[in-house]
């Protein structure tokens, strides 16, 4: 299934949740975005999520999210040698902006880049005393190496996501994050399942794969 349906349904699960748990507009909008964005980490361990066939702008989309990395990294540069620490916000939109763009790109450049982000996610984690930012820092820079649709497409994934949104549940204060970081994620498993290749849900104790055919 493509990135951008895996966006889609992702978003939907936001927006249903938003509803459920009525936070107002802001935290509708936070649902939303961390729902999408954890249905498309899944794929942090695959090749790319847009197929060559869709023209110019996804092929410039490809190569934005490369120069994305590199501005991102001389960004890290920069407060680095300054002795300064990046503010939590340039951070979070940051590296959220350049995970979404590089799960497009495939390849050992694109796996080392996505790997290298996620060594600056854990060190801006280290840096403001934040063990979730800490986490999410080695998921991205462990997952791109792993086979595709195979350990971050298992049920034991799901609460691995959790563990990460829960601590950010707690330092933003709001009710739901990780329940709705879970059904995001759980979102991609369940639509990729609807795919000729399935998912190994019960992997590696399980290595059958697990599919319904419409």
């Amino acid at each position: 299934m493509t990135g951008k349906a895996h966006l889609a349904i992702g978003a939907a699960v936001g927006a249903a949740a938003a509803v459920y748990y009525s936070p107002g507009t802001l935290n509708a909008l936070l649902f939303i975005g961390i729902s999408a964005f954890s249905a498309l980490c899944a794929d942090l361990d695959g090749p790319s999520m847009l197929s060559s066939k869709l023209g110019k702008v996804s092929r410039f989309m490809r190569e934005f999210a490369l120069w994305g990395a590199v501005l991102f990294l001389g960004i890290v540069a920069y407060y680095f040698f300054r002795g300064e620490s990046m503010p939590p916000v340039l951070v979070g939109s940051c590296g959220a902006a350049v995970l979404s763009g590089l799960v497009m790109k495939e390849g050992t450049l694109r796996n080392a880049l996505v790997s290298v982000v996620g060594a600056a996610i854990i060190y801006a984690g280290y840096v403001y005393e934040m063990g979730w930012l800490m986490g999410f820092g080695l998921f991205v820079g462990w997952v791109p190496w792993l086979k595709h649709r195979g350990m971050t497409h298992t049920i034991w994934a799901i609460p691995i996501w959790g563990a990460i949104a829960w601590g950010l549940e707690r330092q933003l204060q709001v009710s739901g994050i990780t329940v709705v970081a879970m059904l995001g994620y759980a979102s991609h498993l369940a639509a990729d399942t609807l795919t000729p290749s399935g998912v190994k849900w019960l992997y590696p104790i399980m290595k059958k794969s697990f599919k319904i055919r419409l």
